[in-house]
């Protein structure tokens, strides 16, 4: 029979040496072999969980009025940076801007016209965003591009002399989306 990693792990708890139970049957080693499963599991949960959670709540920057301009060599690293834009009456537009695996810098309202309501966004996962709601992935290379459903809603962006520039007016195009009633 071939030697798996949970026997290696099962070997420094074995209690067949205490208790004289010789053969992998004994209820102490499958009980001991079923905690540690049990236990691996539980490691990876959580930190899918961790993982999440600081995504969720990360966002770069807060702007509240005229036109955002970034230098496009911040977004180099290929990650989603997430970011808010308020709004005169109090609105936090969220959106993220990204430089996709093809080289194009994308950017596009932190939400979609399905799952807004829920007002969850989306997270990185490799080259995918990922819908917090729904679990839909898309993508990196197709933001923009793809609309409708919940594809990350487009947020118009233009690069000119070394910066991403998104008007001030693209935000309230999208603010209807973010604009929850009991205060989300």
């Amino acid at each position: 029979m071939k030697k798996t990693k949970i026997d290696d792990i099962v070997q420094l708890f074995d209690f067949r040496q205490i208790t004289g139970r010789a053969g992998s049957g004994s209820r102490a080693y499958l009980n001991i072999k079923t905690i540690c499963i049990i236990a691996m599991i539980l490691v990876m949960l959580a930190i899918l969980v961790l993982e999440a959670a600081a995504a969720a709540g990360k966002t770069d920057k807060t702007q509240s009025s005229g036109d955002v301009s970034y230098p496009i060599s911040i977004f180099d690293d290929g990650k989603a940076h997430h970011f808010a834009y308020k709004t005169s009456d109090g609105v936090d537009v969220r959106y993220f801007v990204i430089k996709s695996s093809d080289g194009v810098i994308r950017a596009a309202f932190d939400t979609c016209v399905v799952c807004w309501r829920e007002g969850k966004g989306y997270f990185q996962k490799d080259d995918t965003m990922v819908c917090k709601n729904c679990g839909k992935r898309f993508k990196s290379t197709k933001i923009n591009d793809v609309t409708g459903g919940c594809n990350p809603a487009p947020l118009s962006r233009k690069v000119e002399n070394g910066k991403v520039v998104i008007k001030a007016e693209s935000f309230l195009e999208g603010k209807q989306l973010f604009a929850f009633s009991g205060g989300r």
